[in-house]
């Protein structure tokens, strides 16, 4: 796969997916992953990529297996479906923390949380 300029490489990306905000330098790479098609897929993952670990936490706990199965399956799963249900309001406020402008709504006829 092609890389996009301004890849942020995987501790970069890390930072990304927590929160925090890149430079500049890689504004045109925060611009594809959160405007080009299949941003919900890779918000999805950058999501799960902070939700597993805490899913795998919660495995460790003293306790019964199926009850720390069940505790880690709600932790991932519960987290995938708010990142999926407030991806929208979660892209814009990505895209503001950049710096980049917000595409219109399709549905909204303005932007996503626009005031």
């Amino acid at each position: 796969m092609r890389r996009i300029p301004g890849d942020p490489g995987p501790l970069r990306w890390l930072w990304f997916a927590i929160g925090f905000r890149l430079p500049a330098e890689n504004r045109e790479w925060v611009l594809h992953e959160l405007t080009d098609a299949g941003w919900r897929v890779r918000a999805l993952f950058r999501q799960l990529a902070l939700l597993v670990p805490i899913g795998g936490a919660f495995m460790m706990l003293p306790g019964q297996w199926s009850l720390r199965v069940a505790l880690a399956a709600l932790v991932i799963f519960s987290g995938g479906l708010i990142a999926l249900a407030y991806g929208d309001s979660l892209r814009a406020s990505r895209l503001r923390q950049h710096r980049l402008p917000v595409p219109e709504d399709r549905d909204l006829g303005r932007p996503t949380d626009a005031n």
